[in-house]
């Protein structure tokens, strides 16, 4: 799910610890699990990754898409550019372990429905809170993962939602999520209600929908979830999380157009960036410390 831009992360206490979700339009069923198949590679030769090996979309150039706005906490002030934000960070962090600078990494706009679309891609990678699926692995590559997810579930806390205490008892809700995002595969496939959710273009239409009561609660990626509750509707909670895949855990990768040869060597970066300590880092710099959800069972 999708946050406004434009309020300062850096004033909110973010939580977390395991977590949550993100757009795709297609099931994730048990038969879609995340596995290594949809990951490459063997280890490339040092030289191999160098910038000036690698088959960039433009020479010298290491161009990342992502969706507009950005939201927070993934990116700061609808911004990918300032370095600000966890996946932003990442994305910096990637690229200077290839060998990159700050001025050669270059930034494009990628609605994310047309992300994993088939076919040719104007950016390297992608980065954008995209879940890796075995479906979507059919028509685009995906790194290794570099963030761990899971579903929260968000209501207003004097309404009935916010004293659901197991997915059973979400069954008799009426629910929504933003379309091609995981967490609508959540509520269709997971939690299975009683009545058809409600599916929005944004998460901006989603929070709309809960404040107006068109909607008992909705479902994002935790950290959306606690975005959303501490700085957007703090007249929200969050009702639980979960885990919406069953068996694996679902978890963010960055996404390359199908077949490319850059993945061997983002996956070797973030291979380094988790051995040293950095992908920990920003994470608890930019998503959480602590986290005290209930997990809904």
């Amino acid at each position: 799910m999708r946050l406004t831009p434009g309020l300062a992360l850096a004033t909110l206490p973010l939580l977390l610890a395991t977590v949550a979700c993100a757009p795709v339009e297609e099931s994730t069923s048990s038969s879609d699990q995340p596995s290594a198949a949809t990951s490459s590679s063997s280890a490339p030769a040092p030289d191999d990754c160098a910038p000036d090996k690698l088959a960039l979309k433009k020479p010298g150039t290491l161009t990342i898409g992502t969706d507009s706005p950005a939201y927070e906490p993934w990116f700061s002030g609808n911004d990918p550019t300032n370095g600000k934000g966890f996946e932003s960070a990442v994305a910096y962090a990637v690229a200077k372990q290839l060998g990159f600078t700050t001025d050669q990494v270059s930034w494009v706009k990628v609605p994310f429905n047309n992300s994993y679309a088939p076919g040719a891609k104007s950016f390297d990678f992608d980065i954008n809170q995209i879940s890796i699926t075995p479906k979507r692995a059919e028509v685009v590559s995906f790194s290794d993962g570099y963030y761990s997810a899971a579903q929260g579930v968000i209501a207003l806390k004097k309404s009935r939602a916010a004293g659901v205490t197991s997915l059973a008892d979400l069954q008799g809700l009426k629910l929504g999520a933003q379309t091609g995002t995981t967490s609508l595969t959540a509520i269709t496939d997971v939690i299975k209600p009683a009545t058809q959710p409600l599916v929005f273009d944004d998460t901006n239409q989603a929070k709309q929908a809960l404040l107006n009561g068109q909607v008992d609660a909705i479902l994002s990626d935790l950290p959306t979830a606690f975005y959303i509750t501490a700085a957007e509707i703090p007249k929200s909670t969050i009702v639980g999380q979960f885990q919406p895949e069953t068996g694996q855990q679902e978890e963010f990768g960055m996404l390359f157009e199908k077949g490319s040869t850059l993945v061997p060597c983002v996956d070797q970066a973030l291979s380094a960036l988790r051995d040293d300590g950095t992908l920990a880092g920003l994470e608890k710099q930019w998503l959480s410390d602590v986290v005290d959800v209930p997990v809904l069972q």
